[in-house]
């Protein structure tokens, strides 16, 4: 018996000395929900005792902001966020945040004369409008999406068993083969077009819906534009007291050092045999250097935006191609002009939504009337006759003269200028990388196949999942060909 136990002990030390040890210190470059995420799937798959350090120059958040209109705070960057989100829905249970209480509400497309499709409150009416001015399309594309979003739900399962992808492609390509890569290359039109959705329908719905979520036209990938009309179909949701909760409270739970300060470079040290990065930061402080195991670039790095340099990498890690979208976005108090959209008397107006078809000569993308982050239940929208709040999104920002088109009167206009998505006519060959070196990732680029909240989220599992198994070498959970085949199987 004693020499059975000294044996298992043997073996046990033999064992642990053949295997790393985690790494000590990671550190996370962006504090968005890619970079929160990402620091606190981290923590789950190497344990508490690594050291995390975010790196955040601007708010906490990123693209999920809130802006403070008479004491009230509402959502300036994304809004909302789809019930098959399930990594949002985990965060919120995980954190013990809530789901903000939905303010139903009307939409409408207006192509810059008149409304072409209105929205009514009865489900029956709506689908009797869409098939006597469109026919079967609507049906046609609801197909379309349905099959794509369930093929898209397998990367849950995916990860939920410890699998991970080398690159966007890789990923893309174990969810739905060569076509969700076919649909990373193609414009939405044509894919649409291939399905029996007619012109008609494309030029009248699908470009305004894609015009309020991506700012860009039809000739966006077929991939991205399935990603924002499946958000227009409804089952969407927010988070009580701000969406920008998910990631400061992800970072609290993580217990992640908050660095405050912009990460300007990037270098590769070799010091007694271990490979480690030093990055480069500055803050109001001053400059400063930090050297840690891994790093994760959680950030978007394009053509004219990209602020960190990469230094002695073999070979050389070179600026990653590519330009961003800008898109402006005013919160507006005030009174809306009615008479702009046919509604010559203000209370007559029920629209609460008013998307822009693709016209040139109309000088904003969308209108919403929005709802506060802490909706009590007495909450009411305003009536169209009083003064509320109201997101403007524009390729430009609005000029006095188009201010007095939209409303009547306003007390206050806030407007914010964004990076807000990959611009996709800068088309790239090929999707940015995920693995840059050895132990330094890419989290943002999946933003080039769709951007969205939960596209950061997926992206931030899958980097924090693919850095472990490189680490201990599990390569039998990176890559994996036919995996729901192989799940079936295993289970």
């Amino acid at each position: 018996m004693a020499v059975a136990l000294l044996l298992m002990c043997y073996l046990a030390t033999a064992s642990s000395e053949g295997a790393p040890s985690p790494p000590e210190r990671i550190a996370v470059v962006g504090a968005g929900i890619g970079g929160s995420a990402v620091a606190h799937f981290l923590q789950q798959q190497f344990g508490p005792q690594v050291q995390i350090d975010v790196y955040e120059a601007d708010s906490i958040g990123g693209r999920l902001a809130t802006i403070t209109v008479n004491n009230q705070q509402y959502e300036f960057g994304s809004a909302t966020i789809h019930s098959l989100n399930l990594h949002m829905q985990d965060f919120v249970k995980l954190l013990g945040l809530k789901q903000r209480r939905e303010v139903a509400g009307k939409a409408a497309i207006f192509n810059g004369e008149q409304l072409v499709l209105e929205e009514t409150d009865w489900y029956l009416l709506n689908l009797f409008r869409l098939w006597w001015h469109y026919g079967i399309s609507f049906l046609r594309l609801q197909m379309w999406l349905e099959e794509m979003m369930e093929k898209f739900m397998r990367i849950y399962k995916y990860q939920a068993h410890g699998y991970a992808f080398s690159s966007v492609d890789e990923l893309l390509h174990s969810l739905g083969g060569e076509r969700f890569i076919n649909l990373t290359r193609r414009s939405v039109a044509e894919s649409l077009l291939e399905v029996g959705v007619t012109q008609r329908f494309i030029d009248e719905v699908i470009a305004a819906v894609v015009r309020a979520s991506y700012a860009q036209p039809l000739t966006i990938p077929a991939f991205a534009g399935a990603m924002s009309l499946a958000g227009a179909q409804g089952n969407m949701w927010a988070v009580e007291g701000g969406n920008k909760l998910v990631c400061t409270e992800l970072l609290k739970l993580t217990k992640a050092n908050v660095i405050r300060a912009r990460v300007t470079g990037i270098a590769l040290l070799s010091t007694e045999g271990k490979m480690l990065y030093q990055l480069r930061h500055e803050s109001d402080g001053g400059h400063g250097l930090d050297t840690y195991d891994m790093v994760i670039v959680a950030t978007p790095q394009y053509q004219g935006g990209s602020n960190i340099s990469f230094e002695n990498f073999e070979p050389s890690v070179v600026e990653l191609p590519g330009t961003y979208h800008r898109i402006v976005a005013s919160v507006v108090h005030g009174y809306l002009n009615s008479s702009y959209f046919g509604f010559p008397e203000p209370k007559l107006f029920p629209f609460s939504s008013v998307l822009a078809a693709d016209n040139p000569d109309l000088f904003f993308n969308s209108l919403d009337n929005i709802c506060p982050v802490n909706v009590s239940a007495s909450f009411r929208r305003k009536q169209p006759q009083e003064a509320a709040v109201w997101r403007v999104l524009s390729q430009r920002p609005l000029e006095k003269p188009q201010l007095k088109t939209l409303f009547r009167s306003y007390y206050s206009v806030q407007t914010r200028d964004w990076a807000a998505y990959p611009h996709y006519a800068s088309a790239l060959k090929e999707l940015p990388p995920i693995v840059l070196h050895d132990n330094l990732f890419y989290l943002s680029g999946i933003e080039w196949a769709a951007s969205s909240v939960e596209m950061s989220a997926v992206a931030a599992k899958n980097v924090a999942l693919l850095a472990f198994n490189r680490w201990f070498q599990h390569h039998e959970k990176i890559d994996q060909k036919d995996l729901m085949h192989k799940l079936k199987t295993e289970l």
